[in-house]
């Protein structure tokens, strides 16, 4: 029997382990040199050992040729885990020599409804460049993999919130996903972590979308351009806070709790809590376990969720508060926090620096212009931000006083 030894990333456990035993749908998303690829490369591979009659089919949705494939990376792969004498390297496929196992690559754009058959007895599809993904390739795939226990699996850099494959897992509860950048690899080369470094000095955006796996934008259209940036930060004795709030999140929204702080004009964000499907009973564990202060002080949430609030108040947040909204209040929020000279965000709070990075304006699709309208999607940190300092934000509104920040 081949015994297999393969370092597994940290951030790759939760792809071996499972939100729900055995998901169908697994997913890695994120930027450049983060090790997507040849995690899902080696999991391949495994899968082979474990199963010699396993049935792979590796998917990109065009696929001209073999050498933009994934077959070089198992190829090489198949090598550096010493495993040459178990398979059989053929010009469009891999063969599994201990029995009727084998790799293929397709391009989906190639398929029509009957061509797709072809895959009903496979196993395991792999979808590189998934962003790539259209509707209508991955309808066309996922009934197709309707032996028992077929599992999709999905790697890709973001470009869209709108791209198919970010639906298959805003829709799937039998699925699980992880966001991983190059600074979770370690396996990261120095040399790509210094061009990172420079990418980011350069170009924030850019390197926000490259590196970071952030969705691309129009920097104009966005709430909070030019408000915000990441830095590490201590807070110190002085600063006014902790300020906690709470966005509600019922899936595919994700439940979102931020502490933040003021200090010299700015609003810093020093910690979030942000997932999905989580559950009411498991709120205030899945909070604490990231925030473990959050149920020491007074922390606000929508107060449209009362019976929501009425349950966490009686099960682990006493002073929970909801806040109460008035007319113009969403813009009076938005108004408030980019009159801060900056929003800090530390940079473990991936979830808030995804959300001020896209919340963004309407463009009217024909002439570009940008609309005072804002999209309802990405608010969910910025609105847990607002609840957090509600008090501040009203009482500026209402020109009783004048919040010196």
């Amino acid at each position: 029997m081949t015994k297999l030894q393969i370092q597994t990333p940290r951030w790759a456990l939760p792809l071996l382990e499972g939100n729900s035993g055995h998901p169908r749908y697994r997913g890695a998303k994120g930027g450049r040199a983060s090790g997507k690829s040849h995690f899902f490369a080696e999991a391949v591979i495994e899968r082979q050992l474990m199963n010699p009659d396993s049935r792979v089919v590796c998917i990109r949705e065009v696929q001209r040729s073999l050498k933009f494939s994934a077959k070089q990376l198992l190829e090489d792969k198949i090598t550096a885990l010493g495993l040459d004498h178990l398979f059989e390297i053929q010009t469009t496929e891999i063969k599994n020599l201990r029995g009727e196992g084998v790799i293929i690559f397709q391009g989906m754009q190639d398929h029509t409804a009957d061509s797709i058959k072809s895959l009903e007895g496979f196993d395991l599809a792999w979808c590189e460049e998934a962003q790539s993904l259209s509707k209508r390739s991955i309808e066309l795939l996922d009934p197709t993999m309707r032996k028992e226990g077929a599992e999709l699996w999905f790697s890709w850099n973001p470009r869209q919130p709108s791209d198919a494959v970010e639906e298959v897992f805003n829709t799937n509860e039998n699925s699980q996903l992880v966001h991983v950048n190059y600074d979770d690899n370690p396996f990261v080369p120095d040399a790509m972590v210094e061009l990172a470094e420079v990418a980011k000095e350069r170009d924030f955006e850019r390197y926000s979308h490259i590196w970071l796996g952030g969705y691309e934008v129009v920097n104009d259209a966005q709430v909070f351009h030019d408000k915000w940036r990441i830095e590490d930060f201590e807070p110190v004795q002085g600063w006014q806070g902790p300020y906690l709030g709470v966005d509600f999140g019922f899936r595919p929204d994700p439940l979102v709790a931020v502490k933040c702080w003021v200090h010299d004009e700015n609003l810093y964000i020093e910690k979030e809590a942000y997932g999905i499907g989580i559950e009411i009973d498991n709120t205030h564990n899945f909070i604490t376990k990231i925030i473990p202060e959050f149920d020491r002080y007074t922390c606000r949430a929508d107060s449209a969720e009362p019976k929501t609030i009425s349950y966490l108040q009686r099960h682990g947040f006493p002073r929970m508060e909801g806040v109460k909204k008035w007319p113009n209040s969403i813009q009076e929020g938005i108004r408030f926090i980019r009159g801060f000279k900056s929003v800090i965000i530390a940079p473990s709070c991936k979830g808030a620096i995804d959300d001020f990075r896209l919340y963004s304006h309407k463009v009217d699709k024909l002439s570009g212009d940008i609309m005072p309208d804002i999209i309802d999607a990405n608010n969910h940190a910025p609105d847990a931000v607002r609840y957090a300092i509600a008090p501040l934000i009203k009482a500026q509104a209402s020109g009783k006083m004048v919040i010196r920040i």
